[in-house]
C-alpha cells in the first residue's frame, strides 16, 4: 500500500507518544479508569494547540485534560499537576477558607446566643442599666470610705500638730496610723478609677451587642426595635 511522501507511519507516532508519557509522574502516566478500554486524552496547550494522546499530555500538565470515550464524549477530567509551591499556596487558601467558615459559624452561634439572652431591645437596655447601677453602688461605697478616711486624716493631723516642732517625737503608733490612712486613700482612689474604667467597658460591650442585635431583632419581628 502506498503512502504520501513524508507521512509518518502510525506505529512511529504511537511509539513517540509512549516515549513522551514515559517521563510523566507515575500518578498521571498510568492514569486509567480501571479497565482496558482505550482512552483518549485531549487538551489545549499554552500555545493554543489542540493536542490528543492515549496518555496524559506533558504539554498540558499545568492545565485540565479531558479523557474521551471512543465515541468522543467526555469520560473524565484530570486536573493540572501542581508544583510544590502551588500545592502549598492551595493548602493555605483552603486553610484560610476553612478558618473563615469557622469564624462565620462562630459569629452565627454568638448571634443566636445573644438573641436568646436578649429577645427584645428592652431586655438589653434593662441589663445594661442593672450592670451600671451595680458599678455605681460600688463606687458610692468607695466614695463613702474616702469620706471616712478624710475625717480620720483630719483627726490624726490634729494629734500630729502637738508634735509640730519635732515630728520625730510623735508616737510610732500615730505615725503608722497616718501612713495607713494615706495608703488606704490611695487604694480607694485607684479602686474608683478602676470602676470608671469598668463603666466604659460595660458601655462598650452593650453598644457592640446592640449593633449586632438590632438586625436580628428586625428579622425576628419584621420591624426595627
Amino acid at each position: 500500500m502506498s503512502r504520501m511522501p513524508g507521512a509518518i507511519p502510525w506505529r512511529f507516532k504511537f511509539g513517540a507518544l509512549l516515549c513522551l508519557s514515559a517521563g510523566l509522574p507515575g500518578g498521571l502516566a498510568g492514569a486509567q479508569t480501571g479497565n482496558d478500554t482505550p482512552q483518549i486524552y485531549t487538551c489545549t496547550d499554552a500555545q493554543g494547540r489542540r493536542l490528543t494522546s492515549d496518555r496524559p499530555i506533558r504539554e498540558c500538565l499545568d492545565r485540565e485534560q479531558k479523557i474521551l470515550n471512543p465515541s468522543g464524549t467526555v469520560k473524565a477530567k484530570i486536573g493540572p499537576v501542581l508544583t510544590a509551591q502551588e500545592r502549598s499556596e492551595q493548602d493555605l487558601k483552603v486553610k484560610a477558607e476553612q478558618e473563615e467558615r469557622a469564624r462565620q459559624e462562630e459569629e452565627k452561634r454568638r448571634d443566636r446566643a445573644l438573641l436568646i439572652r436578649y429577645p427584645t431591645a428592652d431586655s438589653h437596655h434593662k441589663e445594661r442599666a442593672e450592670a451600671l447601677a451595680h458599678i455605681n453602688r460600688v463606687k458610692q461605697s468607695a466614695a463613702a470610705r474616702v469620706t471616712q478616711l478624710e475625717l480620720d486624716q483630719v483627726k490624726l493631723a490634729d494629734e500630729m500638730a502637738f508634735y509640730q516642732k519635732d515630728p520625730n517625737k510623735a508616737p510610732v503608733k500615730l505615725r503608722r496610723q497616718i501612713d495607713a490612712v494615706r495608703q488606704a486613700q490611695a487604694a480607694q482612689e485607684r479602686f474608683i478609677d478602676e470602676q470608671d474604667a469598668e463603666t466604659s467597658r460595660v458601655n462598650a460591650r452593650f453598644d457592640d451587642e446592640f449593633k449586632r442585635l438590632t438586625p436580628l431583632w428586625r428579622m425576628a419581628s419584621g420591624k426595627a426595635p
